[in-house]
């Protein structure tokens, strides 16, 4: 297979980002695992030195850049996503802040003015090309010592299980009806979660171990000071430090 067919076989199993922010944070909202990385990344911000600047690196529809620029008022905060329609959403969603700025470019793209107190990096390493580079790009963005947030997708994204779970929350909070009414409105994300796991398992997004993303992310000039699995087992968060 020549290399343009093979970039274009990768694409063809890419989810469609813009559609899935349709319909993002309206499961995210009902989905309680989400709401645990939220408020673990709130409650991280208490326990740092106030960022000068902080980049969310891939941030979809922003919410953790909602969360930076509420929780740290004084600070600039940088949302990086090329995305089009997860830059519109997070643009229409954020509007009243007037401490975050917008780039559309893809990380490796991203010429930042200045190094970063804190990087955030949720849930978008695993979709992005050549993992080693983006985790040395990341450490770039970075002043020495400066902290990287970093949640990433590892394991296969495995779709049964999470409707069923999503859906017997929603049952607990909304009725049956409700979780029907909710299901129907974000069909979107199931379509694009199973494009998700199409990739995954055609190796064109990153699946790791809990060890091999450790072993990736000091290799690429961090200090690991937290790690553990997060998101019913799915993901990894791990709090780094950029070392000189």
């Amino acid at each position: 297979m020549k290399v343009d067919q093979f970039e274009t076989a990768n694409l063809s199993v890419r989810p469609d980002w813009s559609a899935y922010a349709t319909a993002y944070d309206l499961l995210s909202e009902h989905n309680p695992e989400y709401q645990a990385l939220l408020q673990g990344f709130e409650a991280f911000l208490t326990t740092i030195e106030m960022p000068r600047l902080i980049y969310d690196i891939g941030g979809g529809t922003g919410n953790y850049t909602e969360i930076a620029a509420r929780a740290c008022p004084n600070s600039e905060v940088c949302l990086v996503e090329p995305d089009a329609g997860m830059l519109a959403a997070a643009r229409s969603k954020l509007a009243t802040f007037r401490n975050i700025k917008y780039d559309s470019s893809t990380l490796e793209d991203f010429d930042a003015p200045e190094a970063a107190d804190l990087v955030i990096c949720v849930h978008s390493l695993y979709a992005m090309p050549g993992q080693e580079q983006r985790l040395g790009d990341l450490r770039r963005l970075l002043r020495p010592g400066g902290l990287l947030y970093l949640i990433d997708l590892g394991r296969y994204m495995n779709v049964t299980d999470w409707r069923s779970y999503l859906f017997s929350n929603l049952k607990k909070e909304l009725g049956l009806a409700g979780a029907l009414r909710v299901f129907w409105q974000g069909r979107e994300i199931a379509k694009q979660n199973n494009a998700i796991l199409k990739a995954q398992k055609k190796g064109v997004y990153w699946t790791h171990t809990e060890a091999e993303i450790a072993l990736a992310v000091a290799a690429a000039g961090f200090e690991i000071l937290k790690q553990e699995p997060v998101y019913r087992g799915y993901s990894d968060l791990l709090i780094c430090r950029a070392t000189p």
